[in-house]
């Protein structure tokens, strides 16, 4: 992660998590986030949902703007 900015590492850990959450569900019906946080209709949960969707965005936006392939 040499040269990554902490953003674009935050960025990263973000999409990771909720790729590895939904493969998860996918899977086997496990949904880590709404475990952790209280279940679907959370505050904490829908959180945490955004945050990770406006990361994808953000990465889509470095690869496709920016040209960075982080």
């Amino acid at each position: 992660m040499k040269g990554m900015s902490v953003v674009d590492v935050v960025v990263m850990l973000l999409v990771v998590v909720g790729g590895l959450n939904w493969g998860l569900v996918g899977a086997f019906n496990i949904n880590l986030v709404e475990l952790a946080f209280g279940g679907a209709g959370s505050v904490f949960t829908r959180v945490v949902y955004v945050l990770v969707g406006l990361a994808a965005v953000y990465m889509l936006y470095g690869v496709f703007v920016k040209g960075k392939g982080s």
